[in-house]
């Protein structure tokens, strides 16, 4: 009878817990999703593009955005210079395309505000006509350019064509008019049918003037200046004012070419950097006023080839010449200058530049000009219309800039067959300038104060050690940066640098790049910094009172640091957006954070995948945070042993792990530290990690008021739940939240603990 019940029972007790079971993991709690973000579909390999398309200065221009069904030939290309020129495209045939964009104003107009319909004259003498809220931006290498116009609501050249010619206070041409106008020339008519054909009718549309104008929009292109001849190789043609402006551009004080990047100086962004409005009671939003609210004040970031032609400067031509451009930039930009800019972007800082660096940068930008590709003026046009005439540029920059010829006789340096040797009292930049590849530059023990520009490929920089002694690179608290280069195959060994006020070394766009036996101290943001690099290795450095990462690899492939000591810094090691590296064997202590491996928004690269941390001492990182507020590691909290940010495939394993306050290892999604109103261009969530087989001792014992805040007590290990298939197998390690799911669990499982832990947080707040 008794075993009759049971019977009857089990079935009942099964099912009941089964019930239970799916009413705990799909019955929607508040504030409880019933099922973690599942993000476990990796982005594409080609989200890592930048070092696979970069290799030193020299840069392979991107793809131009030519429609399918607009293949370019050269009949076209003069169908659409002629209509360039002819301003038959406007209602009262006055205005061309070139009335705005005129090729002797580098296809601009030389305006803060150009003057469209009703207008007389051209560049700055046009008067009388309707003024527009903007400027006109230039053609030049607007072909490569992913959206046109400031705001970007035009998707390429054809559609930015029809833009102009039919707005009312522009061209103000009627689309149909202006076909019926060209249908009645015979050598208009000639030549679209030369083009375009007439399989489907009259050739001559409105579609195919727009077709032919961008496809001669397409052949503006600058491409020779002398900065392209120095990246080619050309070490002559630039001055040594121009080269430090170069090292300025690139140096991590301005950060100028993480917005305007080689080789088209402009990248795909919209950027909020505060420009004061012409008049305050009529802001101009920018590209928020076609998307979203986040975008409110957000422009195109603009190409600065030939930028020395197109003065005034930003949107609405509010600064005159650069010098202004770059005052507003060291100001601060607009919070800088006073403004109340919500959304300004996080580059925009004091800048605090000196005299001498104000003026090497504007040298610099004077190196982008090239108008060797300049299309010539047609000597008419089919329409019989007036021409518009050759002008001077009137860019209001020409007239204040001159160009300064350094005259010093080098140092002499002795060559000793590949060998260059620098004493002391020489400059080690006149012995760089020098090389070749194959070439070492062997310098003696002294102190060398120089701000090095190292772009020449092959070359070895070896300080002499004795007796525990190494040469010194000393910027005395003025210079930026103490190295700054983009080559490949180099090594950077034996040095010691200090007192920099930016950067160490940094090294952006090489290909196997080694950096061996250096110390820094007060270099200011970084020690060793290596950006979109293939092939890096950082080895027996020692890093110690910089305001960011003692050692950092940013969008690189292949990176090993190794051997190296961190201490005293904000944060010891970073690896940031890269893929396939080793972090093994380091000692990184009283820092605020120890090693960081992210992943974050808004750079090229949108992957972090494949790093090894192993084999690291890791303790007692409890320095005080003292970077910059504004910079992202100012969020790390001090106590932070190893911290995992969004970045997937992560090993960590065998390391000693002690004495961080806050915790030893935190697993954790951009959500928790960055908020982003519009989303984020990265998967936010890390995936995949695996953390196991470490040693524990003495973490959590002081936590962050920052996680106090967030409800994260002290511990070994932290997670906050985000990443759905990550593994902890630490059977010895205190953990928050108790339990995490190990290598062998089940996909119900891992699902089961996450939704336990969720209900659990949500009841408790």
């Amino acid at each position: 009878m008794e075993g009759s019940k049971m019977e009857k029972f089990m079935p009942r007790f099964v099912g009941a817990l089964i019930l239970l079971f799916v009413v705990f993991m799909y019955v929607p709690f508040p504030g409880v999703p019933t099922a973690p973000r599942d993000s476990r579909s990796p982005l594409p390999e080609d989200s890592f593009i930048l070092p696979e398309r970069s290799h030193n200065l020299l840069r392979p221009f991107p793809a131009m955005l030519v429609r399918p069904d607009n293949p370019t030939s050269t009949a076209k290309v003069e169908l659409g210079r002629l209509l360039f020129f002819d301003s038959i495209l406007s209602g009262d045939n006055t205005i061309s395309c070139a009335h705005c964009h005129h090729p002797d104003l580098g296809f601009s107009d030389n305006r803060g505000q150009s003057m469209g319909k009703g207008g007389d004259g051209i560049g700055r003498q046009r008067a009388g006509g309707a003024v527009l809220r903007r400027g006109s931006p230039t053609i030049w290498n607007a072909a490569y350019s992913h959206r046109q116009f400031w705001d970007g609501r035009a998707l390429d050249l054809e559609d930015q064509a029809q833009n102009p010619i039919q707005d009312k206070n522009e061209m103000a041409q009627d689309s149909t008019e202006l076909v019926r106008e060209l249908k009645a020339i015979p050598r208009y008519v000639r030549l679209f049918t030369d083009v375009f054909g007439n399989a489907d009718g009259s050739p001559v549309t409105f579609r195919n003037v727009t077709y032919a104008v961008a496809a001669f929009e397409q052949t503006i292109l600058s491409q020779n200046s002398r900065f392209d001849q120095y990246a080619r190789g050309d070490r002559t043609v630039l001055t040594s004012t121009e080269r430090r402006g170069l090292n300025l551009f690139r140096s991590l004080k301005t950060r100028c070419f993480e917005c305007h990047n080689f080789p088209t100086f402009a990248n795909r962004d919209f950027k909020v950097v505060g420009v004061p409005d012409l008049d305050a009671s009529e802001p101009d939003l920018g590209r928020g006023e076609i998307t979203t609210e986040v975008y409110n004040r957000a422009f195109k970031v603009p190409t600065l080839r030939n930028i020395a032609l197109t003065a005034p400067y930003m949107h609405n031509g509010i600064f005159s010449t650069l010098s202004e451009v770059i005052d507003f930039y060291s100001d601060g930009g607009g919070p800088g200058r006073g403004l109340h800019v919500p959304n300004v972007d996080d580059k925009i800082r004091k800048l605090n530049l000196t005299s001498r660096e104000k003026i090497d940068l504007i040298a610099f930008l004077h190196t982008l000009t090239d108008e060797s590709a300049k299309p010539e003026l047609p000597p008419s046009v089919p329409s019989g219309l007036p021409l518009v005439p050759r002008l001077e540029n009137q860019s209001p920059e020409l007239a204040v800039y001159e160009r300064l010829e350094e005259s010093r006789l080098p140092s002499q340096i002795t060559r000793s067959g590949r060998r260059l040797l620098v004493e002391a009292g020489q400059s080690i930049q006149d012995a760089i300038n020098l090389a070749q590849s194959g070439d070492t530059v062997l310098v003696q023990l002294g102190t060398y104060h120089e701000s090095l520009t190292l772009d020449v490929s092959g070359v070895t920089l070896l300080g002499v050690e004795e007796s525990g002694q190494r040469p010194v690179l000393d910027g005395d608290h003025t210079l930026s940066d103490g190295l700054v280069g983009s080559a490949s195959d180099v090594e950077i060994r034996r040095f010691a640098v200090r007192n920099y006020s930016s950067n160490g070394v940094m090294i952006n766009g090489g290909r196997n790049v080694t950096f061996r036996d250096l110390y820094f101290y007060d270099t200011g943001l970084y020690g060793v910094y290596s950006v979109e690099c293939v092939g890096v290795l950082i080895e027996r450095c020692e890093v110690t009172k910089v305001r960011d990462a003692g050692i950092y690899a940013g969008q690189s492939k292949d990176v090993v640091v190794r051997g190296c000591i961190a201490y005293g810094n904000v944060t010891g090691i970073e690896i940031e957006n890269c893929v396939n590296t080793v972090v093994k064997n380091n000692e990184t202590y009283n820092n605020s954070g120890g090693i960081l491996v992210f992943l974050l928004p808004n750079n090229p690269s949108k992957i972090s995948r494949n790093c090894l941390v192993s084999n690291n001492l890791v303790h007692d990182n409890n320095h005080v945070n003292f970077a910059d507020p504004t910079a992202i590691v100012s969020n790390v909290p001090p106590g932070t042993g190893i911290l995992i940010m969004a970045a997937d495939d992560v090993e960590v394993t065998d390391n000693e792990i002690t004495g961080n306050n806050s915790y030893g290892i935190g697993v954790v999604s951009l959500e928790m530290v960055l908020e982003a109103e519009d989303g984020f261009d990265v998967d936010p969530a890390p995936e995949r990690c695996w953390i196991h087989d470490n040693s524990y001792g003495g973490n959590g014992s002081d936590p962050h008021l920052f996680l106090v805040e967030q409800g994260f007590p002290g511990a070994d290990l932290l997670w906050d739940l985000s990443g759905y298939d990550n593994s902890w197998d630490e059977p010895n390690a205190v953990a928050m939240p108790p339990i995490l799911p190990g290598k062998s669990w089940s996909d119900i499982a891992r699902r089961a603990n996450w939704r336990l832990w969720k209900i659990l947080e949500a009841v408790t707040g």
